[in-house]
Protein backbone atom coordinates (compact mmCIF):
# COMPACT_ATOMS: atom_id res chain seq x y z
CA UNK A 1 0.00 0.00 0.00
CA UNK A 2 1.26 3.40 -0.96
CA UNK A 3 1.04 6.35 1.43
CA UNK A 4 2.38 9.05 -0.56
CA UNK A 5 -0.96 10.30 -2.11
CA UNK A 6 -2.63 14.10 -2.69
CA UNK A 7 -6.63 13.61 -2.83
CA UNK A 8 -9.46 15.93 -3.46
CA UNK A 9 -13.18 14.26 -3.09
CA UNK A 10 -15.71 16.39 -4.71
CA UNK A 11 -19.05 15.94 -4.49
CA UNK A 12 -21.52 17.63 -7.34
CA UNK A 13 -24.72 19.40 -6.21
CA UNK A 14 -27.49 16.34 -6.44
CA UNK A 15 -30.50 15.28 -4.32
CA UNK A 16 -29.10 11.94 -3.21
CA UNK A 17 -25.98 13.26 -2.52
CA UNK A 18 -25.89 13.05 1.44
CA UNK A 19 -26.42 9.33 0.96
CA UNK A 20 -23.24 9.09 -1.53
CA UNK A 21 -20.92 11.33 0.98
CA UNK A 22 -22.22 9.03 4.11
CA UNK A 23 -20.77 5.88 1.91
CA UNK A 24 -17.76 7.76 0.84
CA UNK A 25 -16.00 8.78 4.32
CA UNK A 26 -12.68 10.42 2.89
CA UNK A 27 -10.29 8.04 5.07
CA UNK A 28 -11.71 5.11 3.02
CA UNK A 29 -11.67 6.64 -0.25
CA UNK A 30 -7.53 7.41 0.52
CA UNK A 31 -7.33 3.64 1.94
CA UNK A 32 -9.05 2.43 -1.07
CA UNK A 33 -7.24 4.42 -3.70
CA UNK A 34 -3.48 3.61 -2.02
CA UNK A 35 -4.50 0.35 -2.33
CA UNK A 36 -4.33 0.09 -5.80
CA UNK A 37 -1.77 3.07 -6.43
CA UNK A 38 1.76 2.08 -7.57
CA UNK A 39 3.44 5.44 -7.56
CA UNK A 40 2.76 8.66 -5.58
CA UNK A 41 -0.83 9.88 -6.82
CA UNK A 42 -2.23 13.08 -6.98
CA UNK A 43 -6.07 11.80 -7.62
CA UNK A 44 -9.52 13.90 -8.03
CA UNK A 45 -12.64 11.94 -7.49
CA UNK A 46 -15.74 13.66 -7.88
CA UNK A 47 -19.01 11.98 -7.85
CA UNK A 48 -22.15 13.12 -10.05
CA UNK A 49 -25.44 13.07 -10.89
CA UNK A 50 -26.59 11.40 -14.18
CA UNK A 51 -27.02 14.76 -16.15
CA UNK A 52 -23.21 15.28 -15.63
CA UNK A 53 -22.39 11.55 -15.97
CA UNK A 54 -23.78 11.69 -19.21
CA UNK A 55 -22.31 14.91 -20.54
CA UNK A 56 -18.70 13.88 -19.76
CA UNK A 57 -19.45 9.98 -21.43
CA UNK A 58 -20.91 11.90 -24.50
CA UNK A 59 -18.02 14.37 -24.76
CA UNK A 60 -14.74 12.45 -23.86
CA UNK A 61 -15.62 8.95 -25.03
CA UNK A 62 -18.88 9.52 -27.58
CA UNK A 63 -20.62 7.45 -25.52
CA UNK A 64 -24.57 9.28 -24.95
CA UNK A 65 -25.28 7.66 -21.24
CA UNK A 66 -24.38 8.20 -17.96
CA UNK A 67 -21.63 5.56 -16.71
CA UNK A 68 -20.07 4.34 -13.69
CA UNK A 69 -17.15 5.39 -13.42
CA UNK A 70 -14.72 7.61 -16.00
CA UNK A 71 -10.97 7.70 -15.36
CA UNK A 72 -8.74 10.65 -16.88
CA UNK A 73 -5.36 10.03 -16.65
CA UNK A 74 -2.84 12.59 -17.35
CA UNK A 75 0.52 11.42 -16.24
CA UNK A 76 1.40 7.69 -14.96
CA UNK A 77 5.02 9.14 -13.80
CA UNK A 78 6.77 9.77 -11.17
CA UNK A 79 3.11 10.70 -10.07
CA UNK A 80 0.02 9.70 -11.54
CA UNK A 81 -2.00 12.15 -11.75
CA UNK A 82 -5.92 11.53 -12.66
CA UNK A 83 -9.16 12.70 -12.46
CA UNK A 84 -12.27 9.67 -11.17
CA UNK A 85 -15.68 11.01 -12.15
CA UNK A 86 -18.48 8.20 -10.68
CA UNK A 87 -21.86 8.88 -11.47
CA UNK A 88 -24.00 8.29 -8.09
CA UNK A 89 -27.05 7.05 -9.67
CA UNK A 90 -25.08 4.21 -11.91
CA UNK A 91 -23.02 3.16 -8.88
CA UNK A 92 -26.43 3.16 -6.59
CA UNK A 93 -28.57 1.04 -9.26
CA UNK A 94 -25.23 -1.35 -10.07
CA UNK A 95 -24.91 -1.78 -6.31
CA UNK A 96 -28.86 -2.61 -5.79
CA UNK A 97 -28.67 -4.96 -8.77
CA UNK A 98 -25.91 -7.18 -8.05
CA UNK A 99 -27.03 -7.11 -4.01
CA UNK A 100 -24.03 -5.28 -2.58
CA UNK A 101 -23.75 -2.85 -0.34
CA UNK A 102 -23.13 0.97 -1.95
CA UNK A 103 -19.68 1.09 -0.02
CA UNK A 104 -18.49 -2.03 -1.42
CA UNK A 105 -19.38 -1.02 -5.00
CA UNK A 106 -17.57 2.56 -4.66
CA UNK A 107 -14.30 0.96 -3.41
CA UNK A 108 -14.02 -2.16 -6.29
CA UNK A 109 -14.95 1.29 -9.06
CA UNK A 110 -12.39 3.49 -7.41
CA UNK A 111 -10.23 0.40 -7.60
CA UNK A 112 -11.16 -0.47 -11.08
CA UNK A 113 -10.53 3.69 -11.96
CA UNK A 114 -7.08 3.98 -9.85
CA UNK A 115 -6.02 1.18 -11.81
CA UNK A 116 -7.09 2.69 -15.40
CA UNK A 117 -5.43 5.37 -14.58
CA UNK A 118 -1.94 3.75 -13.96
CA UNK A 119 -2.45 1.90 -17.81
CA UNK A 120 -4.51 -1.20 -17.42
CA UNK A 121 -7.08 -1.49 -19.60
CA UNK A 122 -9.86 -4.24 -19.85
CA UNK A 123 -10.95 -3.10 -23.28
CA UNK A 124 -8.12 -4.08 -25.29
CA UNK A 125 -8.33 -8.09 -25.17
CA UNK A 126 -9.77 -10.87 -23.06
CA UNK A 127 -6.07 -11.62 -21.29
CA UNK A 128 -6.00 -7.71 -20.54
CA UNK A 129 -9.58 -7.88 -18.80
CA UNK A 130 -8.42 -11.14 -16.91
CA UNK A 131 -5.38 -9.78 -15.84
CA UNK A 132 -6.71 -6.46 -14.79
CA UNK A 133 -10.20 -8.36 -13.02
CA UNK A 134 -7.42 -10.18 -10.96
CA UNK A 135 -5.37 -7.66 -9.58
CA UNK A 136 -8.81 -5.87 -8.61
CA UNK A 137 -10.15 -8.88 -6.89
CA UNK A 138 -6.44 -9.23 -5.23
CA UNK A 139 -6.69 -5.90 -4.44
CA UNK A 140 -10.03 -5.75 -3.07
CA UNK A 141 -9.37 -8.96 -1.02
CA UNK A 142 -6.45 -7.23 0.93
CA UNK A 143 -9.72 -4.44 1.66
CA UNK A 144 -11.78 -7.36 3.15
CA UNK A 145 -14.21 -7.30 -0.09
CA UNK A 146 -15.09 -10.37 -2.00
CA UNK A 147 -14.57 -10.19 -5.63
CA UNK A 148 -16.86 -8.22 -7.68
CA UNK A 149 -17.02 -10.50 -10.42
Amino acid sequence: MLEDLTLSLQFARFPEAALHRAALPRAKVARWIRHALEAPGEITVRIVDAEEGQALNRDYRQKDYATNVLTFDYTQAPVVTADLVLCAPVVAREAAEQGKPLQAHYAHLLVHGTLHAQGWDHETGDADAEAMEAREVEILARLGYPSPY
